[in-house]
């Protein structure tokens, strides 16, 4: 810290009143030095100054902590502070400093006021601007192995949710370990360990949302409860929670912890289901947590584990009320253009998943034989001829309810023009998305047309567009225009060969529309509301792959397979 740069804001993110006669010679500068510092503020940090008779203030509060306070503060509590004005992130400075230390290495904790490669689980980036988070990292080393740290994330997150609830800050906790108010991000934990002779070294990262821009996807910050909030509070309040938890983590493991745990578990109770690379893993209602940190599920088959890794955790449609309780099974089909796709329910837990590619109806025979025994319903959604749904009803024994869109379902009202005549596929998309979001939604799925369709946060489906699929447009091309009936190349921002610009127009013309739709609905809502994307179908991934990065890093973009069962089964369940 070679300039009044960052003291001088440290000394101001408090938000009182400063005289700048005061702050210059707590910095030892002149008057004209802080002036001059002031302008190299980023604009978000400059804008918020205001000065009237020799008094500077700030219009907010900001996640910078003085070091002198932070340095008093981790001392106080056992630990070597560290303080940077910048660095990559605060775990990897850790876990370079830790990997070939000695084992009885005094604990160490590193704070920074801005992070440019930060990240939380799953490899997912933390996005952060000077002032607006807070973020530091702690080690603390345990006698056990690190097979037996599974609850280690749960009971971090404990000791932050309780600390910010006692400030007035109503957070919950998202298991494992992500801190929430409702539905929306309020920080996160991530925990990486380093395995040392018989002990194991944890490199605990905490980040929290302090106040963030309007426009950050689904995320929320302190500041939207607590405008007032100081930070070095809450900092102060959480290292005395982890000095006295963590100790007793290490003796006695995460039982002591399960009550307190449960009571702040937003989805305790609730209906969930879990995913994988955006692909359904289980669903069923949350009975609570294992001793092991493991996520217990009662689904149809009984109960379940789930632990950490690579699993999300999303609601159920619990916004709906359940109008029927006895136990059924049914048999959920969804009719496409090329592919037949089904699903298995049993007491509103989708039990398993097939697929017929063209319309070979043998793996659904097959099917049929195993779990059809029980089916009490057959309902179904489809956009394929009427020829391809007498085919299908041919080879089941029981008849199928065929559904078609619906001016109104769920408290989704359909502005389509005439219902009758819009896909029942978009439809059931839509009424599905709300499984994974309750934000306004930009709907895209992605097979042999592409559909992209919006839906506004109060539930208004304002109905979209519809452009050829990747084969389609590739068809066109071969058929309709000289010398380009030939193998795409790969998508490239600048392609250079014949192949990779025919890919690359494909695909800049889904992304494009997919980016203009959003861009509509923005301006439809509001900019101050988030706009989610739930794209689903076969070229799902590699569309959201392509989409641009400040698009990705901007938006929250969710990939879910099988989004028009998902929607059949809302509306069976809870029409």
């Amino acid at each position: 810290m070679n300039t009044p740069f960052w003291p001088l804001l440290a000394l101001l993110a408090d938000g009182q009143a400063h005289n700048v006669r005061t702050l210059a010679n707590t910095l030892n500068k002149k008057i004209p030095q802080l002036n001059a510092a002031w302008q190299e503020m980023p604009v978000h940090i400059q804008n918020l100054l205001r000065q009237h008779n020799d008094v500077w203030q700030l219009t907010k509060t900001l996640a910078l902590i003085p070091e002198h306070i932070f340095n008093n503060c981790a001392r106080q509590h056992g630990f070597n502070p560290r303080l940077l004005v910048q660095t990559t992130s605060t775990n990897t400075i850790l876990l370079e400093q830790l990997r070939h230390a000695p084992t009885d290495t005094p604990p160490q904790i590193c704070l920074a006021y801005e992070q440019t490669a930060g990240r939380g689980r799953q490899g997912k980036s933390w996005q952060n601007r000077i002032g607006e988070c807070l973020m530091f990292s702690l080690s603390w080393s345990f006698q056990h192995p690190q097979a037996q740290l599974g609850g280690l994330a749960l009971v971090v997150a404990l000791a932050v949710a309780q600390t910010l609830r006692e400030l007035g800050i109503t957070a919950q906790i998202k298991w494992p370990n992500d801190l929430m108010l409702d539905n929306s991000k309020l920080g996160g934990i991530l925990i990486e360990t380093i395995p040392q002779q018989k002990q194991t070294t944890a490199i605990i990262g905490i980040g929290l949302n302090f106040s963030i821009p309007d426009q950050i996807g689904t995320a929320t910050a302190i500041q939207s409860l607590q405008p007032q909030a100081q930070v070095t509070q809450i900092f102060q309040g959480i290292l005395a929670r982890l000095v006295q938890y963590l100790p007793h983590f290490n003796q006695h493991g995460l039982s002591p912890f399960l009550n307190d745990y449960n009571l702040l578990h937003r989805d305790q109770g609730q209906l969930v289901h879990l995913l994988v690379d955006g692909c359904n893993l289980a669903e069923g209602t949350v009975s609570g947590i294992a001793a092991s940190g493991a996520l217990l599920l009662q689904t149809a088959n009984g109960e379940r584990s789930f632990v950490t890794g690579e699993i999300s955790l999303r609601p159920g449609a619990a916004q709906y009320p359940k109008t029927q309780t006895s136990k059924k099974r049914y048999l959920l089909l969804d009719a496409g253009n090329s592919k037949l796709k089904w699903a298995w329910v049993e007491n509103g837990c989708i039990l398993s998943y097939g697929k017929a590619a063209y319309y070979n109806l043998q793996p659904l025979i097959q099917d049929w034989a195993q779990h059809g025994a029980s089916v009490q319903r057959i309902i179904g959604c489809a956009v394929c001829s009427k020829v391809r749904q007498q085919q299908i009803a041919s080879i089941l024994p029981c008849s199928v309810t065929w559904l078609s869109s619906m001016p109104e379902a769920l408290g989704i009202y359909n502005h389509y023009r005439n219902p009758a005549e819009h896909g029942a596929d978009r439809w059931f998309n839509v009424i599905g998305c709300r499984r994974y979001s309750q934000q306004a939604c930009v709907v895209i799925s992605c097979g042999t047309a592409v559909t992209i369709d919006a839906l506004t946060d109060n539930n208004h489906y304002l109905g979209g567009s519809i452009l050829p699929g990747f084969h389609l447009m590739k068809e066109a091309l071969s058929k309709r225009t000289a010398n380009l009936n030939r193998p795409l190349g790969k998508p490239y921002a600048f392609a250079t060969t014949t192949p990779n610009a025919m890919a690359s127009g494909i695909m800049d013309a889904v992304c494009g529309a997919i980016v203009l739709m959003h861009t509509r609905l923005q301006q439809k809502i509001g900019a101050s509301k988030p706009v989610d994307i739930i794209i689903t179908g076969g070229g799902a991934n590699k569309v959201a792959q392509a989409l641009p990065n400040t698009f990705v890093l901007d938006n929250r973009i969710e990939i879910v397979d099988n989004l028009v069962i998902y929607g059949l089964l809302n509306w069976v369940e809870y029409a």
